[in-house]
């Protein structure tokens, strides 16, 4: 039996962990002088009362190598093979810190999702499905280097002022995107972070757009799956996207999550992304 692991960061439901038997590490929240696990002792809303009541600034910290270390080593023994998916490695020390542990190990493998959130989340939930399916570890591995590639991961961003406080954008740019009413649309191509298309208006009428940017008179999409990601967006949102996708794509699963700690502590509330696969390599 294989057993598949994931850093905190993909973003998969509580639901979803439990039904396809993943277990996850958390990622540490960083608070001042304080230092909280994601999802085990803070949460998406504790990280917005922080930064919004308190003035508090949160950062992100990656699990270190000795902790993979006694992760790995409880679960190697009882296991013919465990496959530890992480965070992209542009984004995290994490997966070097995993494969400095994994070394230790004969039936450990270590993959770069090259991703985040939910993003990372596919490559996760298709590692699931495989190891159900009784494919061996070498298959399951070579056939996530094939997948990664082909995630396509992007988010709207409401307003700027948590990359702002995290130093990931000027004062200037927050202010004017606020003056403006803009609306960035962040993307992962190869591994990193660029800014996408910058929408105008309401976050509603912004998410529409962005939606049918992502989705309409496209040819190479995978219709397998989507997740609609979000950081305590409003129902009535997250219902007016979904009929959104639907109106421009026929996917067989439409899966609605929770940003966890990361996405929050980087992107703040109001921020969704639509996440799905590709049949090729994305292209910028």
């Amino acid at each position: 039996m294989i057993k598949i692991t994931a850093d905190s960061t993909c973003d998969l439901s509580g639901q979803i962990l439990e039904r396809m038997n993943i277990d996850l590490l958390p990622l540490h929240i960083v608070v001042g002088d304080e230092e909280y696990r994601d999802g085990v002792n803070i949460t998406p809303l504790g990280i917005v009362n922080l930064v919004e009541n308190e003035n508090k600034t949160c950062r992100t910290a990656a699990v270190n190598a000795f902790e993979y270390q006694e992760f790995f080593a409880g679960l190697a023994p009882d296991y013919e093979a465990v496959i530890h998916i992480n965070i992209g490695s542009q984004f995290s020390s994490c997966h070097q810190n995993a494969k400095i542990a994994a070394q230790n190990f004969d039936n450990v493998y270590v993959i770069d999702s090259q991703n985040l959130s939910t993003g990372h989340g596919h490559v996760v939930y298709e590692a699931a499905l495989m190891a159900s399916q009784g494919l061996s570890a070498a298959e399951i591995c070579s056939r996530l280097e094939e997948l990664i590639p082909k995630v396509d991961a992007s988010f709207v961003i409401s307003k700027l002022d948590y990359l702002y406080k995290g130093g990931r954008c000027s004062g200037l740019e927050a202010f004017g995107a606020r003056l403006l009413q803009i609306k960035p649309c962040i993307e992962v191509v190869d591994g990193k972070m660029v800014v996408g298309k910058k929408y105008r208006g309401s976050f509603e009428r912004s998410l529409e757009l962005y939606v049918k940017d992502r989705l309409a008179g496209k040819d190479d999409i995978d219709y397998s799956r989507l997740f609609i990601t979000h950081c305590m967006c409003s129902d009535q949102v997250i219902q007016k996207v979904k009929e959104t996708v639907v109106k421009y794509a026929n996917f067989d699963e439409i899966i609605v999550t929770e940003a966890g700690c990361t996405i929050t502590s980087h992107c703040g509330p109001d921020t969704l992304g639509i996440l799905y696969k590709r049949k090729s390599r994305k292209q910028l």
